[in-house]
């Protein structure tokens, strides 16, 4: 299981999640407690921006990773 700390704003919301649609494995977002799948916009638009989310995912997606470097906090 991978985990990668992001950073998402309003706008990147629709394209977050067409781009985790195209990987066929499951990828989860959350924050504390509060997990969704990252396919769901409603899930994705329900979680708060401001905070730093985890994307959690057992798979590889050469578009998804270079998505996720693109929003990827340092640590």
């Amino acid at each position: 299981m991978v985990q990668r700390k992001i950073m998402l704003n309003v706008d990147e919301v629709k394209d977050f999640v067409q781009t985790a649609c195209k990987c066929d494995f499951d990828i989860d977002i959350s924050y504390n407690r509060y997990i969704v799948d990252a396919k769901s916009i409603l899930g994705v638009y329900g979680l708060d921006m401001t905070k730093v989310l985890t994307v959690s995912y057992s798979g590889y997606n050469a578009e998804f990773e270079r998505f996720l470097n693109h929003l990827a906090i340092a640590c």
